[in-house]
């Protein structure tokens, strides 16, 4: 098995492929056997967490069994064990099946995510087409990355494209949506004042009162078109849309709370 962010790694690969790949991206390794019960346990939560991470680190498979040298000379004596390499050298480890939370702790402590410096390297006020470009490399080498995904849809939308900024908001992991939650709800706010267009219907044009930072008006209006619609389609749809305006003002703020409780009231009524 080997892709952008997770390979089998055997005793004689593992200079070449843990060691020296470590020189430009930490490698986590994972010590395992197929009989070992925390070993199937830990696996797939690395080997998911390695694939959220969009290859800014790799994930090394070592079958003990199969290459018992490599696990001689790194003296492990239980399974399963994770060892994190940087420049060819171990800078974190754990033995014993961990939960994630745990898992991810670890992971964090590896350094600054490539993905997130790689980002930050590119000049915003350069030339729309050379920051696209600029963006989309980036997704190249790191195709999850949420803030790059994220940067590169508000472009896409800035130049009139909402079907391209839609595609790459799709692409968005649910850690990576649950983390950019309002950063995202404001620009998929701002999709869809852009498709309503003008002299839309009352639900687009609560979207463009939205996007354009009149969140009570919009509110008002939404919550005017449960009132006149709340027994079909239409007023579930502007029910929706205030919970999607709940998340762009902030889900714990006065503004939201206000309209959370007269909804409630409305639909209860």
């Amino acid at each position: 098995m080997s892709t952008a962010h997770l390979r089998d790694v055997t005793d004689d690969t593992f200079s070449g492929e843990v060691l020296a790949e470590s020189s430009s991206r930490p490698v986590v390794v994972d010590f395992w056997a197929p009989w070992c019960g925390p070993c199937r346990a830990l696996g797939p939560v690395l080997e998911r967490l390695a694939a959220e991470s969009g290859g800014a680190w790799l994930l090394a498979k070592v079958n003990v069994d199969e290459n018992p040298r490599i696990a001689s000379q790194l003296g492990i004596q239980g399974i399963p064990a994770v060892k994190a390499f940087h420049r060819g050298e171990v800078i974190a480890e754990f033995v014993g099946a961990q939960p994630e939370p745990a898992v991810r702790g670890f992971l964090e402590k590896l350094g600054p995510n490539p993905a997130d410096v790689a980002l930050s390297q590119i000049a915003l006020d350069q030339a729309p087409d050379q920051v696209r470009d600029a963006l989309r490399s980036v997704l190249e080498k790191f195709p999850k990355h949420g803030p790059t995904l994220l940067a590169l849809a508000r472009l896409e939308l800035q130049h009139g494209d909402a079907a391209a900024a839609v595609a790459l908001l799709d692409r968005l992991d649910p850690e990576a949506e649950a983390k950019l939650a309002r950063e995202l709800a404001a620009l998929r706010l701002q999709i869809r004042a852009t498709q309503a267009g003008p002299g839309g219907d009352a639900l687009g044009h609560a979207f463009t009162l939205g996007a354009t930072g009149k969140h009570r008006e919009a509110l008002e209006l939404l919550l005017g078109q449960v009132a006149q619609h709340r027994r079909n389609e239409e007023g579930e749809r502007a029910r929706k849309a205030m919970l999607e305006l709940f998340d762009v003002v902030g889900p714990r703020s006065e503004l939201a709370n206000e309209f959370r409780d007269r909804l409630a009231a409305e639909l209860y009524r």
